[in-house]
């Protein structure tokens, strides 16, 4: 069997937390995430867009970064990208072979008393194949929560928690007190952390771990001043920023939506804790960073033969959701088609509730992804919440997308990462 093909076997195991696996993994792999410095990101919403950020700007520094995120929309290599660019498959493929070789021979042995799960398994790939491309400093996205996450198992030069919002309860609590204790769990001994706008009850839990375990605190927003210049709907998402260290002067963030601009200061604040600790980050290269950064899917605007503008977002509960109804609304122009899908264990509801408003009507649709959300399920929502709404069923993604086009040529596609890839895969990424 194909390497990789092995690894998305593993697929089947589903989410499980603890790090006694990818522990026992990486040790037998001779500890490839020790090879290279560390930056760890969590957060409910903007690690990924944060991640990028810190990424690029390091690249721009002139160093040979990578970064770690997931899942992926189009196809795995997107989770490990070096020097800005996805590994190639025949790197891939090498590497996870020696990943699966470990895995069988620690299962033979029986210092793995279960399957490591596929999250544990691409973990463990990609420390690996930073290691193998002699990567110097790398991003780390948290998958689900912190505490307990497989990238735990870093010893980061300097640490992010960007948001605290709702979302995955099941796994992470149902308080936002709850799911702040798990994301401090990155937080590391002596290890600064950067905390974005969260409300009062997540930073007080933040605030207690950082001083339990001596880690500085810093909260991203204070002593900065961030003017914006233009709207972040058709024109540039443009600001004047200042913080309490440099005068980096007027910037224009490649990513759309207002809400990036609080990501940029997050990632802003944490590569200089970077420069300060001894990873020499420039003013320059932080605004090459913000500015060069790509992160698809992530409010991207596309403009279509005919005229068509296509809005891709990779919103999938509430938070999110309510950022794009921003962005949606402060865009201006005629209000879109909503091509929507969700996985079961969202909040759907919540989603709609933020959106409907900003959108003309809905087509809901079904993921290629077995977690996916009943179609009139969720047609019965979009009904309940605003009933005066058009709404339409389909069943495909790609025949949702077309029945988009057939009322409008404005159509934004949102509410689950894997519609997105499915659309992305239909029109070409």
């Amino acid at each position: 069997m194909d390497h990789l093909a092995y690894l998305f076997r593993l697929e089947q195991f589903g989410i499980k937390f603890g790090l006694e696996n990818i522990e026992t993994l990486l040790a037998r792999l001779g500890h490839p995430e020790r090879t290279f410095r560390s930056v760890h990101v969590a957060g409910t919403n903007g690690k990924g867009s944060v991640t990028a950020m810190v990424d690029t700007a390091l690249g721009r520094a002139g160093y040979r970064s990578a970064r770690y995120t997931s899942p992926h929309l189009i196809d795995l290599s997107e989770r490990f990208v070096v020097n800005g660019t996805p590994v190639d498959a025949a790197a891939m493929r090498s590497a996870a072979g020696d990943v699966r070789e470990a895995i069988e021979q620690l299962r033979t042995e029986g210092a793995l008393q279960a399957p490591p799960t596929f999250f544990e398994a691409t973990t463990a790939l990609a420390f690996e194949l930073f290691r193998r491309a002699r990567v110097e400093v790398a991003t780390i996205e948290v998958g689900l929560g912190g505490r307990l996450d497989s990238t735990n198992v870093i010893q980061p030069v300097a640490s992010a928690i960007t948001s605290i919002d709702f979302d995955h309860q099941q796994y992470l609590g149902s308080t936002l007190g709850e799911i702040a204790a798990e994301k401090a769990g990155i937080i590391k001994p002596g290890v600064p952390v950067i905390v974005g706008d969260v409300g009062p009850e997540a930073w007080d839990v933040i605030a207690r771990v950082a001083r339990e375990r001596g880690a500085e605190l810093i909260r991203a927003g204070d002593g900065v001043e961030a003017a914006r210049l233009a709207p972040g709907g058709a024109g540039d998402n443009l600001f004047r920023l200042r913080t309490p260290v440099r005068d980096y002067g007027t910037v224009s963030l490649a990513l759309r939506g207002a809400h990036q601009a609080a990501n940029a200061i997050v990632a802003v604040r944490l590569l200089e804790t970077l420069d300060a600790r001894g990873v020499a980050v420039p003013a320059a290269a932080v605004v090459d960073g913000l500015e060069r950064v790509s992160w698809p899917g992530r409010l991207e605007r596309r403009m279509l033969s005919g005229g068509r503008e296509l809005i891709l977002d990779a919103a999938h509960n509430p938070a999110g959701a309510s950022a794009l109804a921003s962005y949606l609304t402060s865009a201006g122009g005629t209000r879109p088609v909503l091509v929507f899908a969700a996985m079961r264990d969202k909040d759907a509801r919540g989603m709609l509730q933020v959106l409907l408003p900003a959108v003309d009507r809905v087509i809901v649709t079904r993921a290629t992804n077995s977690r996916s959300a009943d179609p009139d399920a969720l047609a019965a929502e979009v009904r309940a919440v605003s009933p005066s709404t058009g709404v339409d069923v389909v069943a495909s993604p790609v025949d949702a997308l077309d029945a988009a086009w057939r009322i409008s040529s404005r159509v934004v596609v949102a509410g689950s990462i894997f519609l997105l890839g499915d659309i992305m895969k239909e029109i070409g990424a």
